[in-house]
């Protein structure tokens, strides 16, 4: 007996049994675990599940998050980020390979939280959006006000309150959440959503934005570094304020915004001027604005009266040209008298020349020169279309001169293309193998259908096909004898002697 008999007596599994009994074995081994490592490769499926590696110096593990425990975690996962992971040990028999089906993800500690917004802090000042080029102006007094805020909490009071105290301005109220899952898409979509109001639409589109939030942990404030709601205040064309956490809190958002304030109060402090400020600036400008004026009239006053003392009076201003007046219109009437004679006098030398008989005679002139016109158009016209029909004519002998030689023509070269074609049936038939065969002979092929040229080419029993003029014949050879035949002897002909007696060859005298 040798040693692999006893081998067969173990009980034979399909691949899916030894699968499932390996799950079952690892999974009542272990159960949960918690895990930690380095997130590797990270995916992020359609279907809202993530797969990911978790990696440490030495080992490697795949894990897996369903969409219902991914919408529950508010930690962006990506690269290089070091977390601890609970979740029960499974395997995937697809792959052959265990994996670790996640319940709750977190970061490992606060230092790797800070690393991963150093490295995105980094990455965003390479990109140049936090460029100091690309901050705007805030506007000095903004008709409309946007929030970005919880409704709830104490910022929106405090915000309220501040531009009540200081100017009054119409507010905008985007309610969101400040944090957990999902409050960076909203914020990241409020931004937007201020962006994209019609300017003169029934809601009025804000001047300003202000995003704020109370104070908190780092975790606490994490929507505010994710990169969807950096990169949203980063590309928002109406400018904005941040204002996350107290004054010690520094987020990714307060750098690509166009100003940061310390605190919420202080971001309606930013937004508005003190309106009782205002009041007394305008009072006081008023105030100087009027003594100016007044100042200025006085001046334009004494120097209208020192220049109406250097002026002559109105009387002898206008003496002389109410004289000259007074002259032109008595001579007005006998200008019109005067005038109107010489126009009589033009009409009555003009009316002579226009009299019935004179103007029968031009138009009888006239019409004897265009009768003339005409004939003389018809006689052209006639001799025009004579000279056309003769010259059709003569066009019309050459198009049936040219058809007859065109047909002529097409007769010769059919003859000669006919007698080409008889020539090459002659000889084809000539070279034609079937005029031998009329001749007595029969061409042997083997069964194959080629041709057979020397007897030493057939062998005993050999199926042969005998072709005659008049058809075919199936044969089989007998024992194939071989008789060599005296070479023929070369057929050798006369040269023709030309009729002058020479060999033909010329005489070069």
């Amino acid at each position: 007996m040798t040693l692999d008999e006893p081998r067969l007596n173990l009980p034979e599994l399909t691949v899916s049994e030894l699968s499932a009994a390996l799950k079952r074995t690892i999974e009542d081994a272990y159960g949960y675990v918690r895990v930690r490592g380095e997130l590797g490769k990270v995916s992020y499926h359609g279907n809202g599940h993530v797969y990911f590696d978790l990696k440490d110096e030495r080992a490697s593990i795949a894990g897996v998050i369903w969409r219902t425990t991914a919408m529950r975690i508010k930690l962006r996962l990506e690269a290089g980020l070091e977390v601890v992971i609970t979740g029960r040990l499974t395997t995937y028999p697809g792959r052959s390979q265990y994996q670790v089906v996640v319940d709750t993800i977190e970061p490992a500690g606060l230092g790797a939280l800070m690393a991963l917004l150093e490295e995105r802090r980094k990455k965003f000042i390479a990109e140049g959006l936090f460029d100091e080029a690309r901050k705007q102006l805030l506007p000095y007094l903004p008709n409309v006000i946007g929030v970005i805020t919880s409704p709830t909490g104490a910022v929106i009071r405090d915000i309220l309150h501040r531009l009540a105290d200081r100017f009054p301005r119409r507010v905008l109220l985007w309610p969101v959440k400040v944090q957990g899952e999902g409050s960076a898409f909203e914020v990241a979509n409020a931004i937007a959503g201020f962006n994209e109001l019609p300017e003169r639409g029934r809601l009025p589109r804000p001047d300003l934005i202000i995003v704020a939030r109370g104070g908190g942990s780092l975790e606490d404030l994490w929507s505010f570094n994710e990169e969807i709601v950096v990169r949203a205040a980063a590309a928002s064309m109406i400018p904005l304020i941040s204002a996350v956490g107290h004054e010690t809190d520094v987020t990714l958002i307060d750098f690509a915004a166009d100003r940061r304030a310390p605190t919420p109060t202080a971001a309606a402090e930013m937004a508005v001027p003190v309106r009782a400020d205002l009041l007394l600036n305008v009072d006081s400008l008023a105030r100087r604005a009027l003594g100016c004026w007044r100042r200025n009239q006085e001046a334009r006053r004494t120097e209208l009266r020192a220049a109406a003392r250097a002026l002559p009076s109105a009387e002898e201003v206008v003496a002389v040209p109410r004289q000259r007046l007074d002259h032109a219109a008595a001579a007005l009437t006998r200008a019109l008298r005067a005038n109107a004679q010489i126009h009589r006098v033009d009409f009555s030398r003009i009316s002579g020349r226009l009299s019935p008989q004179l103007l029968r005679a031009t138009v009888e002139r006239r019409r004897e020169r265009y009768g003339g016109i005409a004939q003389r158009l018809r006689a052209s016209l006639a001799a025009n279309i004579e000279a056309y029909r003769t010259r059709i004519a003569h066009e019309r002998e050459r198009i049936v001169a040219f058809t007859h030689r065109a047909e002529r023509a097409i007769e010769v070269v059919l003859d000669r293309r006919f007698a080409q074609l008889e020539r090459a049936g002659q000889l084809l038939a000539a070279f034609s193998y079937r005029g031998v065969l009329a001749r007595g002979f029969a061409l042997v092929r083997d069964g194959a259908g080629e041709p057979l040229r020397a007897a030493a080419a057939v062998s005993a029993g050999m199926r042969l096909e005998i072709e005659f003029s008049d058809g075919r014949v199936g044969a089989v050879a007998g024992d194939a004898q071989v008789t060599p035949q005296a070479q023929a002897a070369p057929i050798l002909r006369r040269r023709r002697r030309r009729p002058d007696g020479g060999d033909g060859q010329g005489s070069l005298f």
